[in-house]
């Protein structure tokens, strides 16, 4: 039987980021990844480091302290993660919204963010293809983008060469704690022991849960993507509409039909490396449906070309979906899980996992290192649905 100081059950960025940041204190590390590496939700989202969509608070912390971060690691993986500051604007075409916007971004500000609300003529200089019907935006200079593949191949590497094993097209099916130990036994009958183990299986957490007899309120919020052509950069920032903010924030404000509530849709448009843009999305809770739909399609181009009308002739060249694991009171899980020592999770980031993966890598690695965590991680514990 092998054995480890650490078992990451999920290789997507989170799982990785745990990795990478355990095997910087010399952790024996072993992977396991029931598909393929990144195959879930980190390998079908956009690739966003997004600061305006958080409320301050415990989110907005993390992000402000991942995307920090970030900055690092881009000098020192020599900028392969495709890490960019091109900033963003939250789009505001509904007088109704202006009130909530105004005091949102007061919010912002006073927390420190470098963000205001702009005027159309303001909003023209940055987006000129924008459609005229724009009342107002906001404009915010530090939000970032990287590239979640990349990312994770960095992250890969290094901790390959650091002695990680994979363990891939497998899953735990039982997990049992003997003598201060887990064992872990597999779907191919194979059994590993090691001290601890990071649940950072996303979507499916709670199924990993199960298996120690704990609910984990986690589940699937779908998102669909389009991809569009490459496509010159029609404006430096990447754009949000409020309706996006808003359905995640203050959903009963959303002025659309009952449907496009229900789907939790809201226009996210942010140009990558490549050029190409990628247009989304939804929010379909408790969809674990991997295929996109025509219905989505539609509604998603039809928000895109009315508020960027010259976008009418583009191609789509492909669409995709993934599932944000999303937690219930809207804050990931960083914990360890009292009564069960030696397991973690570290799941539950909803939209903001690529955002957040590598506070929450080193969170996980110091709580198991025994260090003080940089962060105050109490807000987050597993205990707080206790």
């Amino acid at each position: 039987m092998k054995n480890y100081d650490v078992v990451i059950l999920g290789g997507g960025i989170i799982g990785l980021s745990c990795a990478y940041y355990l095997t910087l204190k010399n952790k024996k590390i072993a992977l396991i990844e029931k598909n393929q590496i990144g195959s879930g939700a980190s390998g079908s989202c956009d690739d966003m480091i997004l600061l305006q969509s958080k409320k301050p608070g415990k989110n907005l912390e993390l992000a402000v302290e991942s995307l920090n971060l970030y900055k690092g690691l881009s000098q020192e993986f020599g900028n392969n993660i495709d890490f960019h500051t091109r900033g963003g604007m939250i789009l505001i075409d509904n007088k109704e919204h202006l009130a909530f916007m105004e005091n949102y971004v007061a919010q912002q500000k006073n927390y420190g963010l470098n963000i205001e609300l702009i005027d159309k003529k303001e909003v023209k200089k940055f987006h000129p293809y924008v459609k005229d019907k724009i009342i107002a935006s906001t404009h915010g200079t530090e939000d970032s983008q990287v590239n979640p593949l990349y990312t994770m191949r960095m992250f890969l590497s290094k901790a390959l060469r650091s002695g990680m094993d994979i363990y891939k097209d497998t899953c735990a099916i039982e997990l049992n704690k003997k003598s201060g130990h887990w064992n872990i036994r597999l779907e191919n009958d194979l059994t590993i022991e090691t001290e601890n183990i990071i649940n950072s299986a996303g979507a499916w957490s709670a199924d990993i849960g199960k298996l120690i007899g704990i609910n984990i309120p986690i589940t699937s919020k779908k998102g669909q993507i389009l991809v569009t052509e490459g496509l010159p950069q029609l404006g430096k920032e990447n754009i949000w509409s409020a309706d996006y903010i808003i359905s995640k924030l203050n959903p009963e404000l959303v002025n659309q039909s009952d449907r496009i509530k229900e789907l939790g849709i809201g226009l996210s448009f942010s140009q990558a490396g490549s050029g190409n843009y990628l247009i989304g999305s939804t929010r379909e809770k408790g969809n674990y449906n991997k295929g996109t739909d025509n219905e989505v399609i539609n509604i998603l181009v039809n928000q895109v070309t009315d508020f960027f009308p010259i976008l009418k002739n583009i191609h789509i060249i492909r669409t995709f979906a993934g599932f944000r694991p999303a937690c219930e009171d809207g804050k990931p899980i960083i914990s360890e899980v009292k009564g069960n020592e030696g397991f973690y999770i570290a799941s539950g980031h909803e939209g903001d996992g690529i955002a957040m993966a590598p506070i929450t890598g080193k969170l996980i690695s110091q709580m198991i290192c025994g260090e003080k965590t940089s962060i105050d991680v109490r807000e987050l514990s597993f205990d707080r649905f206790n």
